[in-house]
């Protein structure tokens, strides 16, 4: 009989459920909140939502209009779904939503706390948002490591040639997302700790590698546990566990570091300048700051940095090539247009960027179609708040459907079709001011760090232009482009993506 009291255990979490759920809701009856679908008993709409949410929530517009309310369990959420709508939200209630919602596994060794992206909305905020816009992320120190970017870009180059010459032989493609995220890797590597930290031989190096995709990994999952907060302590499906044991190595490598360079510093050893060393050194100003930042906030600024960075310049990459190898003519049209301006036998430098409207056109279309993180990172009602007069109530987590204001037709015509030309002698740009395109967010809690962004991805797609023509892997060569896509800490493509490059001889 040893299933009785499981099956009482069962019963009184059920009974606690509906508790959980249906209060709230008595007191939502009272509420303007904004349309949405009929859901189920005790779950809500979790099941009507399907893989693919931000596609699903997308369609819902066309019946319940710009702002979709959602009870995704025991959770209210609302979702906007146009630019209008998106507008009124940063411009008008930025502060009244400032906080994140984290899933539970963001709790691990309490990384939540430390971190830029999810730390509640307050003073240590500001902290890391001010080192980020006055000490890291500004034009100055971007300029100062350019060489360093060149050099794992010249690294990647060497990369992607081997691994194509060691495949000649059965004509086989290679997956060329694996080499981008590495070399953005060590591109941050150098930035924030003055060296490279992975090479594709090194199983060594490799090892903060495969931590940091594991904590990409976990967060994306669907968590019964963050849909029922009373599930949170069982951890039903292992999920924190796992996060629990990835962040802690990324923690652990990234303090490791942090050691070396403190007793450097105590030997009087001479300052390398790096991000690091902005972060270890930095001293508050103000009465609610701390004196220094802990050797835990440090770790985990170090970490995120590395998940951010080099996700979103090898995702968005990927989408890149996939879209211009479906579009053969604006292949021709953005290689011409570098080959105009980088000069013969010339490297591609970050100086050229500017200087290339069809490629910034072609990078655009593709934050258009494929934004990194099509939600953008999930946003919190800090209080009862009247949002374009629906009555919000306070913890109501709110996405951004940054993918659906992308293809919208009321905004963009014809929405579906990849067509760059569409930003040529156009204001619209991504740095959060024009709401239609919004793929780093917009607001206070906008991506702090846009303006390395632009830079690293844009001289790595140019060098791959530049270097090699591109074809598909003969495998899939005439068969339509699989272009569906995987949703977890990013939007990638669900079949990354093969291809074959031919050096090409400008």
């Amino acid at each position: 009989m040893e299933w009785v009291p499981s099956l009482i255990s069962v019963a009184m979490m059920l009974l606690s459920a509906f508790a959980f759920l249906f209060m709230p809701k008595a007191s939502n009856l009272k509420r303007k909140l904004p349309p949405g679908p009929p859901g189920w008993p005790l779950f809500g709409h979790m099941f009507n939502l399907g893989t693919d949410p931000h596609i699903t929530t997308a369609k819902l517009k066309e019946i319940y209009g710009p702002v979709l309310w959602l009870q995704i369990g025991s959770l209210n959420t609302m979702v906007i779904l146009t630019a209008k709508a998106a507008a009124e939200f940063f411009k008008n209630h930025d502060i009244s939503f400032a906080d994140r919602n984290l899933v539970e596994v963001l709790h691990s060794h309490n990384f939540h706390k430390s971190s830029l992206v999810l730390a509640p909305y307050g003073t240590h905020w500001r902290v890391l948002r001010r080192l980020c816009t006055v000490e890291m992320f500004v034009q100055k120190k971007i300029n100062e490591t350019e060489s360093v970017r060149r050099k794992c870009i010249d690294d990647m180059l060497l990369w992607i040639e081997e691994e194509t010459n060691s495949n000649m032989e059965d004509g086989g493609g290679i997956l060329v997302t694996r080499f981008i995220f590495l070399a953005a890797f060590n591109m941050l590597g150098n930035l924030m700790l003055s060296r490279n930290l992975v090479d594709p031989k090194s199983k060594k190096a490799s090892e903060f590698y495969t931590a940091m995709m594991g904590v990409m990994e976990w967060p994306g999952k669907p968590n019964i546990s963050d849909v029922f907060s009373f599930l949170k302590p069982f951890d039903l499906q292992g999920l924190k566990k796992k996060c629990d044991r990835d962040v802690g190595k990324a923690l652990e490598i990234a303090s490791a570091f942090v050691k070396q360079r403190l007793n450097e510093q105590n030997e009087g050893q001479e300052k390398r300048k790096d991000f690091l060393d902005v972060l270890v050194e930095f001293e508050g100003i103000g009465k609610d700051e701390s004196d220094k930042l802990s050797e835990h906030d440090i770790n985990v600024f170090i970490v995120e940095m590395f998940l951010a960075g080099s996700e979103t310049t090898s995702s968005s990459t990927e989408w890149v090539l996939t879209e211009l190898l479906r579009h053969p003519e604006e292949m021709a049209k953005v290689q011409a247009e570098i080959d105009n301006v980088v000069e013969a036998r010339r490297k591609f430098e970050e100086k050229y960027i500017d200087k290339l409207p069809y490629l910034q056109a072609v990078v655009k279309e593709v934050f258009r179609l494929h934004p990194p993180l099509p939600f953008l990172v999930p946003r919190k009602a800090t209080g009862d708040t009247n949002f374009m007069d629906y009555q919000i109530p306070k913890n109501t987590q709110v996405f951004v459907n940054a993918w659906a204001i992308g293809r919208d037709p009321d905004t963009w015509d014809d929405p579906m079709s990849f067509k760059p030309q569409r930003f040529i002698d156009s204001k619209i740009d991504y740095k959060g001011q024009h709401f239609e395109l919004i793929p780093f967010g917009a607001g206070r809690r906008m991506c702090a760090a846009i303006p390395l962004a632009h830079r690293m991805l844009h001289v790595v797609l140019g060098s791959l232009l530049h270097e090699f023509n591109w074809e598909l892997d003969g495998s899939i060569k005439g068969k339509p482009i699989d272009m569906r896509d995987k949703v977890g800490s990013t939007m990638r493509k669900l079949m990354p993506l093969k291809v074959v490059p031919r050096k090409r001889t400008v």
